[in-house]
């Protein structure tokens, strides 16, 4: 683990990091007691998870910026915890359009993974873990913490996007499907890569 030492992986760190700052506090400042406890619920849980994968071998990080265990605990704590509160606080009331909001969430977070993995020395997959593996925890974290926060934060503090948002052609409609779109492009693209490369 070294610091400072890549201006690429210190610059993404740093704006990841800003980012989920300065989203969290226009969220948290809410109820920052219902808030923060399902942001640090989030992010022990993240944190586990991370750390688990990490001692069984699935995955490692060879760059860590603040450098404290074998896993980035502050990035997944601010980027993991700000995505839960963001998708609490917004996610449609119904679990059928739920399912459709997460899956723009998700798709963008394995993308960006995607791009760390092949880009920068931010994380690196090893034994046994690929694209679907990240992709299925993603999916698994997500709809925990929703059902979480459903316990924790009432219907007074969420402000879930109106169904008509997801109507054949309003706003989300087009959010949904240029992501599923762009996504299922790029992750067609990198298995073919991949299969390339193999023979």
């Amino acid at each position: 683990m070294n610091f400072l030492d890549g201006n690429k992986e210190i610059s993404i760190s740093i704006v990841c990091l800003v980012t989920a700052i300065i989203g969290s506090y226009f969220i948290l400042r809410l109820d920052w007691k219902r808030y923060g406890l399902l942001y640090l619920l989030a992010g022990i849980i993240g944190n586990m998870l991370c750390y688990l994968f990490v001692e069984v071998g699935f995955y490692s990080f060879p760059y860590i910026f603040l450098p404290i265990m074998k896993i980035p605990l502050i990035s997944i704590l601010m980027a993991f915890s700000y995505l839960v509160i963001l998708g609490v606080r917004y996610s449609p009331t119904n679990w059928v359009y739920k399912i459709a909001f997460y899956g723009v969430i998700v798709n963008m977070g394995v993308l960006f993974e995607t791009v760390l993995k092949n880009m920068t020395t931010l994380i690196r997959y090893d034994f046994e873990w690929d694209l679907w593996d990240s992709y299925t925890t993603w999916w698994g974290f997500f709809i925990l913490m929703e059902w979480i926060g459903g316990k924790i934060i009432p219907s007074h503090l969420r402000k879930p996007l109106a169904i008509d948002a997801f109507r054949f052609g309003n706003w989300f409609w087009f959010v949904i499907h240029i992501v599923a779109m762009f996504t299922i492009f790029l992750a067609g693209l990198h298995l073919g890569l991949i299969i390339k490369y193999q023979k």
